[in-house]
């Protein structure tokens, strides 16, 4: 879900070149109806949304892209409406497998909401590949960043944005894994959170400032509850323990939810959060590897989802962000090497 200005500049911009919009759903299906067998899958459709909330909406809809607008979609738990209903999605096509291709990652939790409903809690593990913890309640939030704004000359936050401070604790892509936990939809121990770079510097724990004392306990109370959270660093330095941790999954089934910012800045552009500096292509393959000796060695794969696709910054030539979403699928899903 959009509401920051930068991305609402990207989206007036378009629809004033008239660029037409593009569902990443599009262009990645096209590589996978071409690879993959299609005795192995079947298309479902796609969740049904207003223009003014797709990637690239149509001129039609410029009125209704406003900063005002998506901050109170947000705030009126609008994303967490829209996770049920790809809940409902997931229901009908229970028991095969769902796989979904997503531009907001709050969405995941819908899925792996109903899920958890058909299957348990206790047999469904949860492994989100991400930049970004996405556990963060907005007050939690709010306060690092009034906390950054006053200490950080170089703060990249505005301190006339009203939309920072004083927002109700809603369910989105930056907290849906915390409300998640918090609703028993996901049994801590089983939940993997794979590559983030926003873990907080060791510095950090020693700031005084209340702000930051609750924003760095969130992470260590994330840890002391059996949240499995491992850093881009851990997964450079120690892949053979991170190998052994996954290998340690202990539930009969397992949901994947791959945010592709795990790539950004690196192996792809096509992502809504270029903040941070992700793996590698390569490396990225490795880690699902890794998780593909889980599914061969009697783990099931509950379902899948490749989310937080931006059409908007993929670029054409070199950038590979479909590319790679597809060959994750063929892992994944069937098993099938990626293509280069």
């Amino acid at each position: 879900m959009d509401e920051r200005d930068e991305s609402l500049r990207e989206k007036h911009a378009l629809m004033e070149a008239g660029a037409p919009g593009q569902d990443p759903y599009e262009p990645i299906m096209a590589l996978i109806r071409r690879e993959v067998d299609p005795s192995l899958w079947e298309e479902k459709g796609t969740l049904d949304v207003p223009e003014w909330l797709c990637p690239v909406p149509p001129a039609a809809a410029g009125g209704d892209i406003l900063v005002e607008k998506f901050v109170s979609f947000i705030d009126q738990d609008g994303c967490r409406a829209y996770a049920d209903r790809v809940g409902d999605l997931v229901a009908e096509i229970f028991p095969h497998i769902p796989c979904m291709i997503a531009i907001d990652h709050s969405l995941s939790g819908g899925a792996f909401k109903r899920l958890a409903e058909l299957y348990s809690p206790d047999d469904l593990s949860f492994v989100v590949l991400d930049s970004h913890t996405d556990a963060m309640p907005m007050s939690v939030l709010s306060g690092a960043i009034g906390y950054d704004m006053e200490t950080n000359p170089n703060s990249p936050y505005d301190p006339e944005d009203p939309f920072i401070f004083n927002r109700p604790e809603s369910y989105n892509a930056s907290s849906f894994l915390y409300h998640l936990l918090e609703e028993g939809v996901v049994e801590p121990e089983n939940l993997y959170v794979l590559g983030i770079s926003d873990y907080p510097p060791k510095r950090s724990f020693r700031i005084k400032d209340r702000r930051i004392r609750r924003y760095v306990g969130l992470y260590s109370a994330l840890k002391r509850q059996g949240v499995k959270l491992i850093t881009k660093k851990d997964i450079l330095t120690s892949p053979s323990r991170l190998r052994t941790l996954l290998n340690r999954i202990g539930t009969p089934y397992m949901y994947v939810s791959i945010d592709l910012d795990i790539g950004s800045r690196n192996a792809l552009e096509g992502v809504r959060f270029r903040d941070r500096h992700g793996l590698s292509e390569r490396q990225i393959y490795t880690l699902v590897g890794y998780l593909e000796e889980c599914l061969s060695q009697g783990v099931g794969l509950a379902g899948l989802d490749l989310n937080e696709i931006n059409p908007r910054t993929v670029s054409s030539g070199p950038d590979r962000t479909y590319r790679i979403a597809a060959n994750l699928i063929r892992k994944l899903g069937f098993y099938l090497p990626e293509v280069e």
